[in-house]
């Protein structure tokens, strides 16, 4: 299981998150929301992103993108387009056009709700669970993906704490957005950060390990 640290806004948290030992794969920006505390607007994000990211995969986040705000950020070089209330026609353009990978995010509130991803699955690399409302943050039951096939690339949000068992995650998604309660007094708190990357890594660790085992034990019956 992988990050994705969401709403970075600031030089400091963002290259603190880069020069860990042991990053997200994920950092996310809000892109052209205003109403969200954590947007970031044009002119200081690009000074921003302006930054050696290594390995990291960089996410704008964008909610109803029109054309004007696309061609603005078209020259940012970001490796994923996040989009919420995109539909599936549209997606395809942005995608096509602007040769970017895409985040489909679905708000779930129910069954029915889930099942929008299968209109999305051929023209997105990933697919956000998360919960109702762009500005707060509030939890939906996970038992509602329960159905959803592994072969899916699922990212989940909503209320994740980042001192939760995260391991009971890696059941059902691939990869945790999580932002807000990475947050003290509304901003990004890099101590909380900390935590957050530690257990991840000892989620990944511990990954490894279980494969390694399984695989030694396999080859050691197969191989008598």
């Amino acid at each position: 299981m992988d990050a994705k640290i969401c709403g970075v806004k600031d030089s400091k948290t963002l290259r603190y998150i880069i020069n860990h030992k042991n990053p997200p794969r994920f950092i996310g920006f809000i892109t052209n929301y205003p109403k969200s505390k954590r947007y970031i607007n044009l002119k200081n994000l690009k000074k921003l992103i302006n930054i050696n990211r290594k390995k990291i995969n960089f996410v704008s986040v964008l909610v109803k993108p029109n054309n004007e705000i696309l061609k603005k950020i078209k020259g940012l070089n970001f490796d994923y387009f996040q989009l919420y209330d995109v539909s599936p026609k549209r997606t395809k353009i942005i995608k096509e056009k602007y040769k970017v990978k895409i985040i489909t995010a679905l708000t779930i509130e129910n069954e029915k709700d889930v099942e929008k991803y299968k209109k999305f699955k051929s023209i997105s690399e990933i697919i956000l669970f998360d919960s109702k409302g762009y500005e707060k943050s509030s939890k939906f039951d996970h038992k509602l993906l329960k159905n959803i096939p592994s072969s899916l690339k699922k990212m989940l949000a909503g209320n994740i704490q980042y001192d939760d068992k995260l391991d009971k995650f890696s059941k059902i998604t691939d990869i945790i957005d999580i932002s807000g309660s990475l947050e003290t007094s509304g901003k990004k708190d890099i101590s909380k950060i900390k935590i957050l990357l530690e257990n991840i890594n000892k989620i990944k660790n511990e990954n490894k390990k279980r494969y390694t085992f399984n695989w030694s034990t396999w080859q050691k019956w197969i191989l008598g």
